[in-house]
C-alpha cells in the first residue's frame, strides 16, 4: 500500500528516515473498519515519531499520521478519530484508557491509501467540511477544543490567555474561542505571528512575558517552561490554566505558593473523545469558523511538508490528499 512511514528513527536528522513509498500495513482486529483515505494532515506527532519521541526503533517501520477523513467502503464520509481506546476502560473517556494510543504508535497510522480503525472512531464528515478541512480536525484542533470546553472552566464572556500564538494547539485554540464566545488575548515572541493572531480573532496580542492590563480566566498552554511562570502570573484568583504539552521544555517552576495561595487550577489535557470531536465539528457548522491551511500537497510530496513543519515556519495546518 502507498504510505508515507517512519523507516527508522533519528533525532538529529529526522528527514532521513522519513520514506514514501509501498508498505504492508500492521494487523488489525477483523472487525475495525476500511477507510479509503482522501486528506491526511501533519502534526508535530509526526516529526516526534521519527525523532524517537512518539515510536521506538524497534517499532520501524510505522505508517505514521493520526489526521485523516475519507469513505468507508459502503460511502460514508468520515472523519478518522485517532485515539485508539476504550471509552468502557476510561470511565466513559477513552483518552483515559490505560493502554490507549493514537494512530501510528501501536497500530498503522493515516498517511496512507487505506486506514483501519473500530467503528466507534468514525465520525460522520458534514457536506459543509471539506475533506482537507476535515483531515485538520482531529489532534491538534480537537485538543484545543477540549482544552478550552472540557478543562478550562470558561465561558461565553470569559477572558482567555492563548501563549505561543502560531503554534497548530494554540492558533486552533484561538478561533474555537472565538467561536465559543470568549474574549481572547494571545502571546508570541515574532510580531508577525502576533499580528497573525489579531487575523485570527484575538482581541489584543502581547509578547511572551509581558505584563497584562488584567488577569485572565484561564490561560491555554502548549509550550511549557517558557510561558509556565507568565501564565501562572496572568490567572485571576480561582483561574484555570490548562497544559497539554512542553515544546520548550517540562522542567518549569511549580510556584505552589501562587497555586494554593490564589486557589488556582491546573489542568492536564491530551487529545480529546469521539464524543468531543462530534462536538468541534458541531461547533464549526454552527458558528461558521473553519480550520487554518497553510498549503495542501499531494501525499507524495510528504518530505516537502516536513520539511516545512521541521522549520517552524508555518501558518495553519498542512495538509495532504490522495
Amino acid at each position: 500500500m502507498f504510505a508515507v512511514y517512519a523507516s527508522g528513527i533519528s533525532a538529529d536528522e529526522p528527514l532521513s528516515v522519513l520514506s514514501v513509498g509501498q508498505i504492508d500495513p500492521l494487523p488489525t482486529p477483523e472487525d475495525w473498519v476500511t477507510v479509503n483515505v482522501k486528506a491526511v494532515s501533519l502534526n508535530h506527532h509526526d516529526l516526534w515519531a521519527l525523532k524517537g519521541q512518539a515510536l521506538t526503533a524497534d517499532q520501524a517501520p510505522m505508517i505514521l499520521g493520526t489526521d485523516a477523513a475519507g469513505v468507508t467502503e459502503d460511502g460514508r464520509e468520515v472523519i478518522v478519530h485517532g485515539v485508539i481506546g476504550d471509552p468502557t476502560k476510561g470511565r466513559g473517556d477513552e483518552t483515559l484508557d490505560p493502554k490507549r494510543s493514537l494512530l501510528s504508535e501501536v497500530y498503522s497510522g493515516a498517511m496512507a491509501a487505506q486506514v483501519r480503525v473500530p467503528a466507534r472512531n468514525l465520525i460522520e464528515k458534514p457536506k459543509e467540511l471539506s475533506f482537507e478541512e476535515a483531515a485538520c480536525l482531529p489532534t491538534a484542533w480537537l485538543t484545543a477544543y477540549r482544552m478550552l470546553v472540557t478543562k478550562s472552566g470558561a465561558q461565553a464572556g470569559d477572558l482567555v490567555l492563548v501563549q505561543g500564538a502560531a503554534g497548530g494547539v494554540a492558533s486552533a485554540a484561538i478561533v474555537i474561542a472565538k467561536a465559543l464566545g470568549m474574549r481572547v488575548w494571545a502571546t508570541s515572541r515574532d510580531e508577525a505571528k502576533r499580528t497573525w493572531a489579531k487575523e485570527l480573532g484575538a482581541d489584543e496580542v502581547f509578547e511572551t512575558g509581558a505584563r497584562l492590563p488584567e488577569k485572565v480566566d484561564a490561560v491555554i498552554d502548549s509550550v511549557g517552561e517558557a510561558t509556565w511562570s507568565h501564565s501562572l502570573r496572568a490567572l485571576r484568583p480561582g483561574g484555570t490554566i490548562v497544559t497539554c504539552g512542553a515544546t520548550s521544555g517540562g522542567a518549569a517552576n511549580a510556584d505552589l505558593n501562587r497555586v494554593f495561595f490564589l486557589q488556582l487550577k491546573v489542568e492536564g489535557s491530551t487529545m480529546g473523545t469521539s464524543e468531543e470531536l462530534r462536538g468541534l465539528v458541531a461547533l464549526l457548522i454552527k458558528s461558521g469558523a473553519r480550520p487554518v491551511i497553510d498549503r495542501v500537497l499531494p501525499l507524495a510530496s510528504a518530505p516537502e511538508a516536513f520539511a516545512a513543519m521541521n522549520s517552524g515556519e508555518l501558518r495553519g495546518k498542512i495538509v495532504m490528499t490522495l
